[in-house]
């Protein structure tokens, strides 16, 4: 729900906190998913962890950068439209700023050793930032056994078998819908035979309490 009461200030915090993420993550949307955590579901508690995963599924079925979308939803649900700008202001300034010095100063950025051996030692972390992050997606995702059969028949599909993420999404979101008409469906008719049972119980309650009475007034 977009909070109705904010001003000024919380705008600036909300551009310099997602500018703070956006300065420091490398690996795009799935290596910031930690940071993303901690600052706003835990240090501020704008959201939940439940709903950043939430947010990220979104993210990666519309267009843009999952990050970018994120902190689009993250400053909608804090101050509606400017919070949405801001916010997204936030978290692309800084890759623009180190875009822009690069392009303009550095040639063969690239080619530079320093530069190499530094981004050797980037991407170990951000292979440890994307394995913690799909441990996390995958302890908060798979609740029951129809959720590990998901799991791992999507990767098997992908990883073995080549086939299109839009596909494998697609036919996820077919089965999600099934299994929750098919859960709905055994909980209305588990509802009847609940208050039937209910309703045989209460009369036959009603037929033994006369018994109870009389018997009694026959043994006074």
């Amino acid at each position: 729900m977009k909070d109705s009461k904010f001003n000024f200030s919380d705008l600036v915090e909300l551009f310099f906190v997602f500018f703070k993420i956006g300065a420091v993550t490398f690996g795009g949307g799935y290596a910031m998913l930690p940071m993303l955590e901690r600052e706003l579901a835990e240090k501020r508690s704008w959201t939940t962890k439940e709903t950043m995963l939430d947010y990220y599924a979104i993210g990666q079925s519309t267009p843009g950068i999952i990050a970018v979308n994120v902190a689009t939803f993250i400053g909608f649900n804090k101050a509606g439209v400017i919070g949405a700008l801001v916010a997204t202001a936030g978290i692309v300034t800084p890759s623009i700023i180190i875009i822009t010095v690069i392009a303009r100063f550095i040639g063969n950025f690239s080619q530079i050793q320093w530069v190499q051996k530094a981004l050797a030692g980037i991407n170990v972390a951000v292979a440890a930032l994307l394995t913690k992050s799909v441990w996390d997606f995958s302890r908060k995702a798979v609740k029951n056994l129809w959720g590990l059969f998901l799991l791992l028949a999507a990767f098997v599909a992908m990883y073995r078998f080549d086939v299109a993420s839009v596909m494998v999404i697609a036919v996820s979101a077919f089965l999600g819908i099934a299994a929750s008409f098919v859960a709905a469906r055994k909980t209305a008719q588990r509802i009847p035979a609940t208050e039937n049972a209910s309703s045989t119980k209460k009369a036959q309650s009603q037929e033994t309490t006369p018994q109870t009475e009389k018997a009694q007034e026959e043994h006074l």
